[in-house]
């Protein structure tokens, strides 16, 4: 696949190198919800594109594609011939507890649809994960066959992993109760104290754990992020760790302890206020 392109969200560079595939990114844009930005899409494809990758809900964004955004996903990638693979392992954590769509029926085009059960299970450790292919059939049966001899071609998956994977997956009718409430109860202390200020706001946030919140950018996030650490004692990501366009955004945690995330939050406001 040398020199192939693959337009791409998502922090993929490491692997891509290792693939030798170039990465082509493409931007969300914010307008009261996050979406994406098909005419600079559109401008990023040529000739030797061969795949489009969506982050559902994207990741810190918390936005998921929308049934128009999927649409215009589908029209786009059958316009250029191109596949369509959608990281889905946060999809599972939506903010208001409402089931989302997933991708894994997508039919429309040649679909690949990946999760595991670092997010799935709370178990990143265990490094399990897979990827479920759909779409029209000849192009579905033409993939999968050139997985088996990808899949021939290194090792496979531990025993003892591929034993405990029923049960490991099982976790998460216990686990993901808990995140979620934590995550939402985080999610109304945060809204709480940013409603006593004027400074700071967060962005609006349908599912994941993660919340991007919208500050000063009289300085750069990422001597900001230092600042809150050594002063405060509080770790944040500066928002160019996720390539956003320009400083002023942070991005929070949201599985944080509650104590923990309600004193850090109370340090990060009033450093940004003072």
């Amino acid at each position: 696949m040398c020199g192939r392109r693959v337009v791409v969200v998502g922090a993929l560079a490491v692997n891509a190198d290792l693939a030798d595939i170039r990465l082509v990114p493409y931007p969300l844009l914010y307008d009261e919800a996050w979406q994406i930005d098909f005419p600079s899409l559109y401008k990023s494809v040529n000739h030797r594109t061969r795949a489009v990758v969506v982050v559902h809900p994207n990741n810190p964004t918390g936005s998921y594609a929308s049934p128009a955004e999927t649409e215009a996903l589908n029209r786009f990638c059958s316009e250029y011939n191109l596949a369509l693979i959608v990281d889905e392992v946060f999809l599972d954590y939506s903010i208001d507890g409402a089931p989302r769509t997933s991708f894994v029926s997508n039919d429309t085009v040649l679909t690949f649809s990946l999760s595991g059960i670092s997010k799935v299970s709370g178990l990143p450790q265990m490094k399990v994960a897979w990827v479920a292919a759909s779409g029209p059939t000849d192009a579905t049966r033409e993939a999968l066959a050139r997985l088996e001899v990808i899949a021939d071609t290194y090792l496979s998956m531990n025993a003892p992993l591929q034993l405990a994977t029923p049960v490991l997956l099982d976790q998460r009718k216990h686990l993901q109760p808990l995140l979620r409430d934590r995550i939402r109860h985080n999610l109304q202390e945060l809204d709480r104290q940013l409603a006593r200020q004027k400074t700071c706001t967060r962005l609006r946030v349908d599912g994941g754990w993660y919340a991007v919140l919208r500050v000063p950018a009289l300085q750069s996030d990422e001597d900001l992020a230092i600042d809150l650490l050594r002063k405060m004692a509080v770790l944040v990501h500066p928002g160019h760790f996720y390539d956003f366009p320009s400083d002023g955004y942070l991005v929070l945690s949201l599985i944080t302890p509650a104590a923990e995330f309600r004193e850090g939050i109370k340090r990060v406001l009033s450093l940004l206020n003072d």
